[in-house]
């Protein structure tokens, strides 16, 4: 009875977690730590902001940040590194207060992935 049950209730908590990654995965893409992108977009380079149809949703916090963000000028060639720009962008941003897709934290020196 008890080995039964126990069968049911893992049987049930795979389902669950099957449930879980695949609404991960409708529901927003993958963050690379390794590779600092979301879906394959660079998280550092030529960054534009948007109000709508953004390669990735970020939401500004002041602790546990997925990427450390540092404005610059010049040579955003390294993680973290954004150079703001209207137009020609490598990744378009919009920022949002809930549900991003990473969570950036700007910084003014040692930028990059957490």
């Amino acid at each position: 009875m008890h080995r039964k049950l126990l069968v049911h209730a893992l049987t049930a908590l795979i389902a669950v977690a099957g449930t879980l990654s695949t609404l991960r995965a409708e529901a927003g893409g993958s963050f690379n730590k390794s590779s600092c992108t979301f879906n394959g977009k660079k998280l550092y380079g030529k960054i534009q902001v948007v109000t709508s149809f953004p390669d990735v949703k970020v939401q500004e916090v002041s602790s546990f940040p997925d990427v450390k963000v540092q404005k610059v000028t010049s040579f955003p060639d390294s993680c973290g590194k954004w150079q703001f720009v209207t137009s020609f962008p490598d990744t378009k941003v919009q920022f949002v207060s809930s549900f991003p897709d990473v969570k950036i934290q700007y910084v003014s020196s040692f930028p990059g992935a957490n």
